[in-house]
């Protein structure tokens, strides 16, 4: 099986009239241990090993954890678009002292990813909002709050992005605290891609997209302040992730540091 770009969620724009939306169907395949979700077609929604369940499968999930270089002790991480909660549920394992929060708009992921993606049930930390994302980053409660935010937000047809407006891009801006991170899944060779980063360069104060992945599958981070880029610096705290984590965070550095990243 091709492992395609990951498209998540059917997300409705806050400017047209309110209505039920319409979601592809939810299915499922299964090859070599991996647990795949579909919206009815060959694209892969999100993946787990069936074996480690916590575990984010894919690489470009692995670089959604990006963030990392610069966050060691989060205490707000939110998913915009949970797929098969790879993200969430890592993050949520990781970080036991953080409030780790999920945004989906379909209620069948949500469902599926407790049944078939071993999500945990909620509890004091960990909440599942079945609701639009743009309208949870437009909502001044979570504005300033939120540590870690990893976008991805695609339909079942994985045209890019659903949300990729400036102003989704800045109410996300807005939601991050001032060390705050966004990781989002782009698709490199994709018209949206170009889109998406120009939207992102006016919302935030500094952009950094890491090596393509899989078919595509390009991690941006968008950084509320300008990062400390420091070479030993990230080189120290990205052996620290791989001890703690195993995640391939040395790879993230040198791909962050290449003068095409910035």
């Amino acid at each position: 099986m091709l492992i395609k770009r990951k498209s998540i969620e059917q997300a409705e724009s806050s400017r047209r009239p309110a209505r039920k939306p319409k979601f592809a169907p939810v299915t499922l395949s299964e090859q070599d241990g991996v647990r795949y979700l579909h919206f009815g077609t060959e694209w892969v929604q999100g993946a787990m090993r069936i074996r480690k369940p916590d575990w984010p499968e894919l690489e470009y999930a692995q670089q959604m954890m990006a963030w990392m270089l610069f966050i060691d002790d989060p205490h707000a991480i939110v998913q915009l678009g949970l797929g098969a909660a790879a993200l969430t549920k890592f993050s949520y394992r990781q970080f036991p002292q953080a409030q780790v929060t999920a945004v989906e708009l379909n209620p069948s992921v949500i469902a599926i990813c407790h049944s078939m993606f071993k999500l945990p049930p909620e509890d004091d930390r960990l909440r599942v909002r079945e609701m639009d994302a743009m309208d949870f980053v437009l909502d001044e409660a979570n504005h300033d709050t939120i540590d870690a935010l990893q976008c991805d937000l695609y339909d079942a047809t994985a045209r890019g992005p659903v949300l990729d407006t400036p102003e989704f891009y800045r109410a996300c801006d807005a939601c991050l605290t001032d060390r705050g991170v966004m990781t989002v899944n782009l698709f490199g060779d994709h018209p949206s891609f170009a889109k998406n980063i120009k939207a992102m360069r006016f919302a935030f104060a500094h952009v950094i997209c890491l090596p393509e992945v899989h078919d595509g599958n390009v991690v941006a981070l968008c950084f509320k302040k300008k990062p400390d880029l420091d070479k030993d610096r990230l080189a120290a705290r990205a052996a620290q992730i791989v001890a703690a984590t195993k995640l391939p965070a040395k790879s993230w550095v040198k791909g962050m540091l290449a003068p095409a990243a910035n």
